[in-house]
């Protein structure tokens, strides 16, 4: 009985940050509309597809269907509703920059760990499962800046995407040396926050290529 209990608590634990982590995304995406200066729809979209690519993606490409996002209606309600807010009260959503970045961090370290754990229930590759763990992650953010006419967030040399993949890949591990779910993915999601902290903190970044183009257009 007392297992159960537990693990009915930490399935909504689970629950409620997923979706702490939709509506830090969500934000992220209405801000962005808001800065380029696009219209109630746009701001809404945006925000939409933001809490939503990542997980949509990975549920299409497992098999998961319908995919959650559809299924659920709270993931279209809290992006609908970070979209009105940022619409309406831009100025003060702005101000809120690093409490929106610490749950963006949580937010990634959750759907890394949630999107490869899912990928491995559904039987795929540990390896190809951790892959869909970042893609989870994301997906959004990809989605979102390639909507809104910028470079990919994730392709610079911040450790957004390797972070997300270092939670996916500590849920595979756990997965082949038959550790319970739990452990990896706590242990996954701690490890995506840090390297989160260590990127906005102390600069760390991913190698970029020395070479620049100097071919004349």
């Amino acid at each position: 009985m007392i297992p159960t209990v537990h693990s009915a608590i930490l399935k909504n634990l689970i629950q409620v940050l997923d979706w702490v982590g939709t509506l830090a995304f969500a934000l992220s995406g209405g801000l962005l509309g808001v800065r380029k200066q696009f219209d109630l729809f746009g701001v809404l979209f945006l925000s939409f597809v933001v809490a939503v690519a990542g997980g949509m993606m990975r549920d299409i490409l497992i098999s998961a269907l319908p995919p959650a996002a559809i299924t659920d209606t709270h993931y279209f309600m809290i992006s609908i509703g970070a979209g009105l807010l940022t619409f309406y009260w831009y100025p003060r959503v702005a101000s809120l920059q690093h409490q929106i970045l610490l749950f963006d961090m949580v937010g990634l370290a959750l759907f890394a760990v949630i999107g490869a754990q899912k990928a491995l229930d559904y039987g795929i590759n540990p390896l190809m499962a951790a892959i869909m763990g970042m893609l989870t992650g994301i997906g959004g953010g990809m989605a979102r800046d390639v909507l809104a006419g910028e470079v990919p967030f994730v392709l610079r040399a911040d450790l957004y995407a390797i972070a997300a993949l270092a939670a996916g890949a500590a849920v595979s591990v756990g997965h082949v040396i038959g550790s319970p779910p739990l452990v990896p993915m706590l242990l996954g999601a701690a490890l995506c926050i840090f390297l989160r902290l260590m990127a906005i903190y102390r600069g760390w970044r991913a190698p970029v290529a020395p070479w620049k183009n100097n071919n004349a257009t």
